[in-house]
This record gives structure tokens, C-alpha cells and sequence, in this order.
């Protein structure tokens, strides 16, 4: 089967090696396996002339999953599929349904504008963060007035999130069909660079992510973890995550796109 991979461009500007070695496997099981930058084309979408049978969405740009959106609509296979990809990269939709899944998760509100938030730092610290992003960007930890007050808003609705104390690191849990890893780091602006150290995954982060993956309906995905003083909370989920720090993850990731792509 033809498989287009809709890439991103990294930070460092390089391919991922995870994404080239999952890209090779794919091509050894039969498949004829192409990957390019969204922005870097000019995309016609009243039209689609599709070049593969399955495009694999590897990007968080509003573009590519746009784009996914049009080739969703059109009838062609997309994995993740889009309204699993679009569900995810909303946080007000993903934290709703979160809750609906019984996953632990932080109070969330959906604000217009900083200010509004002000009301809540009666009950503890907020986090202030686009309700569409990815990386922590545009994340603010507030736990004044007068950060909010201060504020400058960013284009676009922001959700407030009730603050949850860690140990001074996320875990990042990383997750492929069945398959399940999890990586301890500590979080910063460029902490998604980092590969952070793989640590055991236990039975009740196991069983948070197959609540994700049944429920979002994504095979694909990474969700961020603090574990609280009352237990694990998730802050954040992730379609087609980088696996950094995953033991050998690309023979899985391709394992489960070729189940996709056979439709099994």
C-alpha cells in the first residue's frame, strides 16, 4: 500500500530518527512509504488527488490538521484518524471527554481573556495555556492576580487548569496499539528536545491509557502525567508523540500503522 507520512519541521531542523526508521520498516513489509511538510506545499483542497492510501499525521500544525481534515472528508484513511486528532489537540474537548473516561485529570475552564481566571486562584494556582498547543507552549503557571492582570492575551481561546503539585518532573507516557512506555523528565520550555529516562510502567498508568485509546480512538499517542500527592493526573494528550526516551519504539509505531493500513 502507498503510506504518506504529513511531517513537521523539527527543532533542531532534522528528520526524526524514530519516524526514518519506522519509515524503513514499513517499506520492508511491502508498503511504498513518501513523507512531506505540509507548509511546504501548495495544497489544492476542494479537489484531493490523493497520492497514498493511508496518510499517517506526524504534525500539530493547525495546517496539517486542516489538511487531514480535507482528506478525512474526501473518504481517505488518515491514522490517527482526524476527529481522534482534532479531539486531542483541543483541550477543552480532550479534558470533557477525559472526564467522561473516568481519567483522572486537573478542573479545567475555558476562558476568553486572563482576567477571567481571577476568581479562581481562591482554591490554588492555575495554569494559564492556549486550549489548542502543544511543547508547553504559551503555558504560564500563575499563582497571583497580578500575572493575570498583567497578562498580555494570546490570539485564541485559553483554558485555565487547577494547578497540580509533582515531584518536579511529568511523565510522559507513550503509547502504540497495545504497547505502552513511560519516560520521567522534567518539564521546561525545551523539554521536548530532551530523551528524559525510561521508568517502569505500572498497572494504573496502564490502564489510564487504554481508556485514552479507547476512547479518543487514537493508536498513536503520548499523554503527560504529574503524579500528585492523590495520584496520577493527566494534564495533556498528544497524537503521534516523538517516543523519546522509548526503548526501540519504531518497530511498534510501524507495526500499528501497517495494522491500520491493512484494515486489521
Amino acid at each position: 500500500m502507498r503510506i504518506c507520512f504529513l511531517l513537521t519541521r523539527r527543532v533542531p531542523d532534522v528528520p526524526s530518527p524514530v519516524v526514518l526508521e519506522a519509515q524503513r520498516l514499513l517499506g520492508r513489509m511491502g508498503h511504498e512509504v513518501t513523507g512531506w511538510i505540509p507548509e511546504d506545499r501548495l495544497l489544492r483542497t476542494d479537489v484531493l488527488a490523493p497520492e497514498a492510501d493511508l496518510y499517517v499525521l506526524k504534525s500539530h500544525t493547525e495546517l496539517a490538521l486542516s489538511y487531514a481534515g480535507a482528506l478525512h472528508g474526501q473518504g481517505i484513511a488518515v491514522c490517527n484518524e482526524y476527529g481522534a486528532c482534532l479531539t486531542a489537540q483541543d483541550k477543552v474537548t480532550a479534558g470533557r471527554l477525559m472526564r467522561e473516561l473516568r481519567v483522572p485529570t486537573p478542573e479545567t475552564w475555558l476562558i476568553g481573556s486572563p482576567q477571567q481566571a481571577i476568581g479562581l486562584l481562591a482554591e490554588g494556582p492555575l495554569i494559564i495555556k492556549p486550549h489548542r498547543g502543544h511543547r508547553g507552549a504559551g503555558l504560564h503557571l500563575i499563582e497571583e492576580a497580578a500575572q493575570l492582570t498583567s497578562m498580555q492575551a494570546p490570539p485564541g481561546p485559553l483554558i485555565a487548569q487547577r494547578y497540580v503539585p509533582g515531584p518536579g518532573e511529568d511523565l510522559k507516557v507513550y503509547v502504540a496499539g497495545e504497547n505502552v512506555w513511560a519516560v520521567r523528565k522534567p518539564f521546561d520550555p525545551q523539554s521536548f528536545t530532551r530523551f528524559g529516562r525510561s521508568v517502569h510502567v505500572d498497572e494504573e498508568i496502564k490502564d489510564i491509557a487504554a481508556r485514552i485509546r479507547s476512547g479518543f480512538g487514537l493508536e498513536l499517542f503520548g499523554c503527560d502525567v504529574i503524579e500528585s500527592p492523590d495520584g496520577p493526573r493527566v494534564v495533556d494528550v498528544n497524537y503521534f508523540p516523538g517516543y523519546k526516551g522509548c526503548p526501540d519504539p519504531a518497530p511498534v509505531i510501524a507495526a500499528t500503522i501497517d495494522r491500520v493500513a491493512r484494515g486489521s
